[in-house]
């Protein structure tokens, strides 16, 4: 089972081809302050560097957030559309999750964060049994002073780009995603985009100018 997967949940981002539990290659790349689209590239190049074409791809996979609304609509613009035109299936599964499971080593809760700006965080917590990491709880909105208590109410460690290890949400964390991914099968092409978690800033002061 050959699966593109790609995220873009932060200004990075990450493209990975895995082959069954193992990956095959890996990419990254900065989605913003760029005058040019660069995450199209970057996946053509980690299917090269993995010796494989997309034909070749059983599945894709994409983060679909929370996260940056402009990164998260490229990725998930370019992953139905390569969807779309191989006729392959395609996966979505949380940002947040891709932050333990691309960086866990050791088994145990963990609350995954990213900033949600305007003094919140996205959250949500996860479990590492040694092999696979699974949901522990829905995600949620926190504002940044409750994180500690938080945590320590979950018995979790607080992780994420912003907190001790600076852990990124990364494609290749799909690895340990399978079971998510098999139980929630397939998105619909037709109707499926990311969770942004909130408006972007910039509806919401077309908003407020409105009123």
């Amino acid at each position: 089972m050959i699966t593109l997967a790609l995220d873009a949940s932060t200004y990075e981002g990450t493209v990975a081809v895995l082959d069954g539990a193992r990956s095959r290659a890996t990419g990254e790349t900065a989605m913003r302050g760029r005058d040019a689209e660069r995450l199209m590239p970057e996946v053509e190049a980690t299917l090269k560097r993995a010796g494989v074409t997309l034909a070749h791809v059983d599945r894709i996979a994409c983060g679909a957030g929370p996260g940056s609304f402009t990164s998260l609509r490229i990725a998930g613009s370019l992953a139905k559309g390569m969807a779309l035109g191989a006729a392959k299936p395609l996966f979505a599964v949380s940002s947040l999750a891709l932050i333990v499971a691309a960086n866990v080593t050791e088994k145990g809760d963990y609350l995954a964060l990213l900033d949600a700006i305007r003094g919140d965080y996205f959250a949500a917590c996860f479990t590492f049994d040694g092999t696979k990491v699974s949901a522990a709880g829905e995600p949620m909105l926190t504002p940044k002073g409750n994180i500690e208590s938080l945590a320590a109410r979950l018995r979790a460690k607080a992780v994420g780009p912003d907190f001790i290890g600076s852990w990124q949400p990364s494609a290749r964390g799909v690895i340990r995603l399978e079971a998510g991914l098999t139980a929630s099968g397939p998105v619909d092409l037709a109707n499926w985009e990311p969770t942004y978690g909130r408006l972007p800033e910039a509806q919401l002061k077309l908003e407020a100018a409105a009123k």
